[in-house]
């Protein structure tokens, strides 16, 4: 152990308080991605009182992290108290003046933490990462001034992070509710020929599929994952639909290879692609591509003639995506299909006129908007990564 590493068992507690008397009704989960989030779990009939209570400014964790995405899910609640499954273990910093909640949180959230989680977890049908194991962890602990210095400046980049997403949903409502405006509707799903009738649109207006108003549409493939000729330092960016959530692509979670793409049906798209997730919990959901990328075989790639058309596209269809994401057909999970997405009916304007809309400024501002973020989370992840060098 470095020396000005400590052992965490002495700075913390278990805390067990259960909710007898249903005074607590929020109930909620910790995620992988370190944050309480809302049960998805159905509690009809469910006798809440045997929940334990998490009080603000203490943690919870789930222990077994097999099957858990190589992650621990451990989370600091800063809001207001709520109630979580008995299977989870609350606890919390006893000395206070000596470590700081909020700074033990940013250690619990470096990537190494939970490497060496899933190390130091045990189990034959369930690995566990037991409470003797967290009071063995061991981390710097430098004066409370400086701990609290560390928070501050993490707070200060994330609470960026939020400005600029937050700005980001308002240039995508401003950009619907221009379409709303000026157009009316700007995509026409499920509607019957009598509805189409009822339609007016000045003459010069008209009516397309998506197909029709496209240049082309395309979706994309998985180059063989056995392949590691296909994958191991990728280049070429390779969108995943979980990826495409009405928002602007600069960079993606995985990158294949010139062979991967040469030797798969996936399609280089170009920038300014509009991209639909067609499968899983995003389907519907609209992308915009601001760099060259490929796409997964769960994503319609709509090519247009220009960044003005491509702009009004992605527009038009968040307006009418709650009724796209309504239609998704399937089973087991929520599809659309390519066929569905190059029949979607859009109105079409001169082009002169959805140059004046000026979406496209729009999505440039977002493009922006999106970098910025990129870089702050590099540096967020650099203030993590610094912990350990303390």
């Amino acid at each position: 152990m470095k020396s000005n590493y400590k052992k965490l068992g002495p700075y913390i507690q278990i805390v067990d308080n259960r909710n007898k008397d249903l005074a607590i009704t929020r109930l909620l989960g910790v995620s992988i991605e370190k944050r309480f989030i809302p049960s998805i779990a159905n509690i009809v009939g469910t006798d809440l009182s045997n929940y334990k209570i998490v009080r603000t400014g203490q943690f919870a964790y789930g222990p077994v992290t097999s099957r858990n995405g190589e992650k621990v899910s451990i989370a600091y609640l800063d809001s207001d108290d709520c109630i979580i499954s008995s299977s989870y273990t609350v606890f919390e910093v006893i000395k206070k003046e000596e470590l700081d909640s909020e700074y033990l949180m940013l250690w619990f959230s470096r990537p190494e933490f939970d490497r060496y989680a899933r190390y130091k977890s045990h189990g034959s049908v369930r690995e566990i990462f037991d409470w003797d194991e967290v009071c063995n962890v061991e981390l710097p602990v430098p004066s409370i001034e400086e701990q609290r210095s560390i928070v501050k400046a993490y707070k200060a980049i994330t609470d960026r992070i939020a400005l600029k997403k937050r700005i980001n949903d308002n240039l995508v409502a401003v950009g619907t509710t221009s379409i709303q405006k000026n157009i009316g509707r700007g995509a026409l799903i499920n509607l019957t020929e009598a509805e189409m009738d009822r339609l007016t649109f000045p003459e010069d207006f008209k009516v397309q599929t998506v197909s029709e108003f496209c240049a082309e549409t395309k979706s994309g493939s998985t180059p063989s994952r056995t392949n590691n000729k296909y994958w191991e330092n990728g280049t070429i960016s390779w969108v995943k639909s979980g990826e495409v959530h009405n928002n602007i692509t600069l960079q993606t979670e995985e990158y294949i290879t010139p062979l991967g793409l040469s030797e798969s049906s996936t399609k280089l798209l170009p920038k300014d692609t509009v991209l639909m997730a067609m499968y899983g919990v995003t389907a519907g959901e609209v992308g915009y591509l601001a760099i060259e990328a490929t796409t997964n075989q769960a994503i319609c790639g709509m090519i247009c003639r220009s960044k003005a058309e491509a702009a009004y596209l992605y527009f038009s269809l968040i307006q009418s995506q709650a009724t796209i994401s309504r239609l998704s057909n399937g089973g087991a999970q929520d599809n659309l299909s390519k066929n569905f997405i190059d029949n979607i009916k859009i109105v079409v304007p001169p082009s002169e006129f959805i140059e004046k809309l000026n979406l496209a400024a729009i999505v440039e501002q977002m493009t922006l908007n999106t970098k910025e973020i990129a870089l702050l989370e590099k540096l967020q992840s650099t203030v993590l990564a610094q912990l350990s060098s303390r």
